[in-house]
């Protein structure tokens, strides 16, 4: 039995260990595979480990040893899983070890966008302070979190994170939840208030999306929806990107209807040098790096090697099909 991982790069680009894998079974490990590579790199292995190399239909049936798919991430949309299933190959992904991380990049960007701590920091080592004739120098308007409120869509770990950071800034928190029932009692305690989605965007200050991406949240900020927001409003997306119309997005910031964007994730990864969020106003964009925290990278290791120990002790966990 051999183990091979096909773009380990991202995971452990160099400052984690591999010899707790490697102490399952002999692997072997690949920065990045290319579609075309993988049917050479993984022929013969039972498991295999992937984070962004997809795995389609035809690629799983070509690979008749395989019995084992270990994403090394919470979305698993890369593998086929009806082919996996129909084949009898067992898939899991890695939930939950992110979220901390994922909540501090929110408010990152959120305190970017109020606060402009990288804009007035390049101004002042071009020597805007040195010549500047008050103790206080400031080009752009600033602003304050507390007492404002904060619209958070979707209920999960990372949704509930957000919630008690935005609370300790003194913010009000809503959130929009698409099962009420089974945060119910949570949101009371937390004296967190569940609202329907247009009400969440028509009155929130913040808006920051947190829902996994389906059929019935893709584009769910679209033109209609922030035509209603708040004027000035300020937007986040650390999901997925297709929960939003990234050219109504755009529009939004040129008219400033929306007052700032912030994102860590894109309809495309990488984007195409003509995606309109790069050129639009205010949109403060970091790439896909809200996981990638050390902290939480060991924490997805360290399950993903739990997941491949629970497959071969024939109690597979955290299984996605």
């Amino acid at each position: 039995m051999k183990i091979v991982v096909l773009d380990g790069y991202t995971m452990n680009p160099g400052d984690l260990d591999w010899g707790a894998l490697q102490q399952i079974a002999p692997c072997e490990i690949y920065d990045r595979t290319s579609t075309d590579q993988i049917l050479e790199r993984a022929a013969g292995t039972e498991i295999i480990l992937t984070n962004k190399t997809v795995l389609t239909a035809k690629t799983i049936t070509s690979l008749p040893d395989l019995r084992y798919i270990g994403v090394l991430a919470t979305g698993y949309n890369i593998v086929d899983i009806e082919a996996s299933r129909y084949a009898g190959i067992v898939v899991s992904n890695i939930p939950g070890y992110g979220f901390a991380s994922v909540a501090q990049m929110v408010f990152a960007l959120l305190l970017e966008i109020t606060q402009q701590v990288g804009h007035h920091d390049r101004l002042v080592h071009e020597g805007c302070w040195v010549s500047c004739p008050d103790f206080s120098f400031c080009d752009r308007p600033l602003a304050e979190l507390a007492s404002k409120t904060f619209g958070i869509v979707g209920c999960g770990q990372i949704g509930r994170q957000v919630a008690q950071i935005a609370k300790a800034f003194g913010m009000q928190v809503m959130i929009y939840t698409a099962n009420p029932d089974k945060h119910h009692t949570w949101a009371s305690e937390q004296q967190v208030k569940l609202v329907d989605l247009d009400t969440l965007f028509n009155n929130s200050d913040v808006v920051s999306l947190h829902c996994p991406l389906t059929s019935d949240t893709e584009q769910l900020a679209n033109k209609t929806r922030l035509a209603g927001i708040k004027r000035g409003a300020i937007l986040i997306n650390t999901g997925r990107g297709p929960l939003l119309d990234e050219a109504a997005v755009a529009a939004a910031l040129e008219s400033g209807q929306l007052g700032g964007f912030g994102a860590d994730v894109l309809s495309t990864e990488p984007p195409a040098a003509d995606n309109p969020l790069l050129s639009a106003p205010n949109s403060f964009i970091t790439p896909h790096i809200a996981w990638a925290t050390r902290e939480a990278r060991e924490r997805l290791y360290n399950i993903a090697v739990a997941n491949v120990q629970a497959f071969l002790a024939g109690t597979p966990q955290n299984i996605a099909n």
